[in-house]
């Protein structure tokens, strides 16, 4: 539907976008930064379609979620080309923090949203456990690929929190309609992410 659509384009920006900034903070070269955005965008949605058994996945299939990501990591690498201070550490590391809230957000219901689709909703490990990887893959790619630990392994309530954005959607979606539980789902992903870094909320760690 076409605001499922909407949603999966704002995410595959915000995305992006932070596939982008990170590549442009490890100083890569245009295609690197290019690549990175596509990878950050679409691999969580890959993985979501793999394991539904949907080949080729979306992304090779419908080039408008490919094609949204490149414009949107060549529109972030502009202003780095231009000027070598485009951008100190902390807002670097902000840019990414909130576009990376957005599209977990975003995805995390979408991942959800796409199993009920598939006819597999009734099957409620299956419908949380692919919503947070659809929500996680993307950033996992982009860490490892940028050297980084995974935000999933250390930052604050970073799982956690797409795991209750994917609960919120899927109990609300019958109650609400889509849309709305897809807003709610987003929002409380967003929300807990926000709060876990302001806060300094994060799981237990070995010392």
């Amino acid at each position: 539907m076409l605001f499922i659509f909407i949603l999966e384009i704002i995410g595959t920006i915000a995305f992006a976008v932070s596939g982008a900034i990170t590549a442009i903070q490890k100083k890569m070269d245009m295609l690197g930064v290019c690549i990175m955005g596509i990878v950050t965008a679409c691999g969580g949605g890959v993985f979501r379609d793999l394991l539904l058994g949907k080949v080729p996945p979306v992304l090779f299939t419908r080039p408008v979620y490919a094609a949204t990501a490149t414009v949107a990591s060549i529109i972030a690498f502009i202003p780095a080309i231009r000027t070598s201070h485009f951008l100190q550490k902390h807002h670097f590391d902000r840019i990414v923090f909130l576009a990376d809230a957005l599209g977990l957000g975003i995805f995390t219901t979408v991942g959800v949203n796409a199993v009920q689709s598939a006819g597999y909703g009734e099957n409620f490990f299956f419908s949380i456990t692919l919503g947070v990887i659809t929500g996680v893959g993307g950033g996992v790619l982009r860490d490892v690929l940028a050297g980084n630990r995974p935000y999933i392994f250390v930052k604050h309530i970073y799982a956690c929190a797409a795991l209750a954005g994917a609960l919120v959607y899927y109990f609300a979606e019958p109650l609400l309609t889509v849309f709305p539980a897809m807003l709610a789902g987003s929002l409380v992903t967003v929300i807990i992410r926000i709060l876990a870094a302001h806060y300094h909320w994060s799981l237990p760690k070995a010392k």
